[in-house]
């Protein structure tokens, strides 16, 4: 897993499995950032290809960190194994997904992206 700190986007990139190693993995670096209001956490899904229970609630947990520091959380590049896990727990209406980074970062330089308070 790689993580990168550019601007005030915090870049997340699991990789593999996101099941009980892959979501404490990601856990783990969700909670070794150190959080600034109005900063955007991005989990880039691109190279994910399977995600259970335990890579749900890591994501889950992630969003609810950035909210409590004001933070927003985003997901992007999710493949069709992981939107469908996303759809049927109905999560796909809690995050805000992107198709791509670049999505993302042209959300970001527009300005229409709001951190929730």
């Amino acid at each position: 897993m790689t993580f990168t700190l550019e601007r005030q986007v915090t870049l997340f990139k699991p990789e593999g499995r996101m099941d009980l190693q892959g979501g404490n993995a990601l856990s783990q670096k969700i909670a070794a950032v150190v959080p600034a209001p109005g900063q955007i956490w991005v989990i880039d899904l691109v190279k994910v290809d399977f995600m259970d229970s335990s890579g749900l609630v890591s994501l889950v947990k992630g969003l609810k960190t950035a909210r409590q520091h004001n933070c927003h959380l985003v997901i992007c590049n999710v493949t069709a194994a992981v939107r469908l896990v996303l759809e049927l727990t109905h999560l796909d209406s809690v995050f805000d997904i992107f198709n791509t980074y670049e999505d993302v970062l042209n959300i970001i330089e527009d300005k229409s992206l709001v951190v929730a308070s």
